[in-house]
């Protein structure tokens, strides 16, 4: 007897989404399984946006990806009929050889993708709500932007419902296992179902919901923080003030947007490598008064028009990072009719399109023309005997 589904997922944030999305897309039979609410904040795809860069400085390998998930970004927006992608352009600021400004080069270089190198004056002049150091310089990309977390986890979930997949939330996944015919038998709270194929995208969550496999994966707490600009939002709007990430000598980012929801949303700003080890299920999400401050102060020297404004809020999120922090993409070494996406390392929402499509590639296929063998979760070598 045939399975009721051809493919379950596991984890409906941002990468299950797109993958029940392109799933139900080519006709498939699909029940997406989300332990919470549709696009819900405890997790990481939350936020109300996330920078799209395309000269990538974590490597360049990560480009082909990122000009395909921008195409699908904008298939999305009209499928939809919604703004879930803005181009604004974008900054990496820092010293000229710092692994982020010289890793964009390198990248645009390999590509021959557009762009453009500031010194400090041109970065004054054409920006100037930004004040680098004397030592620092700019790379500017005029094709990078900001998606929007919530409308393309809910944007994807919608029209995947409208293709006619099986979506239930608030229904965690207890345990899955592979049947001796070679199907696959998912319990939750609820029920137990049956597929052909299963997807795991469990975000944080990653070490329960794997079995038979250890990936080396940690989970850790990131806080964003929204900033009203001393002197008002006007030079902080998209077409003043583009994304940005800004390293500086001691290995320290931060990444920020422009103020994208009028005069009250005010401007987001956060680190990317200052966090702390956390527990998904009892992350703090409290934002404590020594972290605004400390945000402040990195913010002063900077842009200090965002660092004397008046606090509006913060959020907590995770990061699921991986010894590398580089991505899992592949199936599972163990049972080829079981994809795993998961530890994408506080970068991976940028390629949330992308990787909807790539998992459908494997849950059909068992592969994939996209560029991920650096993905494989084999490269751990950590299969339990």
């Amino acid at each position: 007897m045939a399975a009721p589904y051809d493919v379950i997922v596991i984890g409906l944030g941002g990468m299950g989404s797109a993958a029940a999305y392109h799933l139900a897309g080519r006709g498939k039979r699909v029940l997406g399984l989300e332990q919470f609410r549709p696009a819900h904040a405890l997790g990481a795809s939350h936020g109300a946006s996330r920078i799209y860069r395309q000269s990538y400085a974590e490597g360049s390998g990560y480009v082909p990806l990122l000009l395909r998930s921008r195409e699908l970004w904008h298939q999305l927006s009209a499928d939809c009929r919604q703004e879930v992608f803005t181009t604004t352009g974008g900054l990496v600021i820092g010293p000229q050889d710092s692994p982020m400004v010289a890793g964009s080069v390198r990248s645009a270089r390999d590509w021959g993708l557009a762009h453009e190198m500031l010194d400090r004056a041109e970065l004054r002049r054409r920006f100037p709500t930004f004040t680098p150091a004397d030592d620092e310089v700019a790379f500017y990309e005029r094709e990078a932007g900001v998606a929007r977390p919530e409308l393309t986890v809910s944007a994807h979930l919608d029209l995947a419902a409208r293709r006619g997949a099986d979506l239930r939330f608030e229904e965690p996944v207890r345990s899955w296992r592979i049947d001796a015919p070679g199907n696959v038998r998912v319990t939750t709270a609820k029920g137990t179902y049956v597929a052909d194929r299963l997807v795991i995208a469990p975000g944080a969550w990653a070490s329960r919901l794997l079995r038979g496999i250890d990936v080396p994966v940690h989970v850790e707490r990131r806080v964003m923080y929204w900033f009203a600009p001393r002197g008002g939002t006007a030079p902080f709007t998209a077409d003043r003030h583009p994304v940005y990430v800004w390293e500086d000598r001691d290995g320290t980012d931060i990444y920020g947007f422009p103020a994208l929801d009028g005069p009250d949303g005010g401007a987001k700003v956060a680190f990317h490598t200052v966090g702390s080890r956390a527990d998904p299920d009892e992350l703090d999400r409290e934002i404590h008064p020594e972290e605004v401050e400390a945000m402040r102060a990195y913010l002063r020297p900077r842009i200090p028009a965002l660092a004397d404004g008046r606090f509006l809020t913060g959020a907590a999120c995770t990061y699921t990072l991986t010894p590398d922090e580089h991505f899992v993409l592949s199936t599972h070494p163990q049972h080829p009719q079981v994809t795993i996406a998961c530890g994408f390392s506080g970068h991976g929402f940028k390629f949330v399109p992308v990787i909807g499509e790539i998992i459908a590639d494997l849950a059909v296929e068992g592969s994939t023309a996209h560029p991920i063998a650096a993905f494989d979760v084999r490269r751990f070598d950590t299969v339990e005997s």
